[in-house]
C-alpha cells in the first residue's frame, strides 16, 4: 500500500514518541521499529527521521546522548522527556478521535 506523504508526515511525531516511550533508542533502530509496527508498510529513511528527531529535541520532547554500540561504534541515543510523554498522551487522544470518526463513517463498511 502506498501511504501518502501527508499521512506519513502527520504520523511521524506520535510514532517516534511512542517508540521512545518503550525505551531509549537510536535512529536505525527507530526506523526498523516503525517498519515492524506497520507490518512493513512504512519504510522510513534517515532523511525523513533525523529532521523529526532534531525538531523533537529542539522542542525538549526528547533528549539525546552519545554512547557506544555493542561493536564499539559511537551512536546517538534518544529518550523521551517528561514533556514528550505529555505530548504523546495528547497526540494519542487526537489520533483516537480521528480513528473513531473514520470508523463511524459509512466508508468503514467498504
Amino acid at each position: 500500500m502506498d501511504i501518502g506523504k501527508d499521512l506519513v508526515a502527520a504520523s511521524a511525531t506520535p510514532l517516534v514518541l511512542a517508540i521512545l516511550a518503550e525505551g531509549e533508542s537510536y535512529g536505525y533502530a527507530i526506523i526498523k521499529r516503525v517498519a515492524e509496527l506497520s507490518g512493513g508498510e512504512l519504510q522510513w529513511t534517515d532523511g525523513m527521521l533525523y529532521p523529526v528527531l532534531h525538531r523533537l529535541e529542539r522542542d525538549a520532547l526528547v533528549k539525546s546522548s552519545w554512547g557506544e554500540s555493542e561493536t564499539g561504534r559511537r551512536r546517538k541515543y534518544y529518550q523521551l522527556t517528561k514533556a514528550g510523554a505529555g505530548e504523546l498522551a495528547i497526540l494519542k487522544r487526537q489520533w483516537q478521535t480521528v480513528n473513531k470518526a473514520l470508523r463511524a463513517t459509512p466508508f468503514n463498511s467498504m
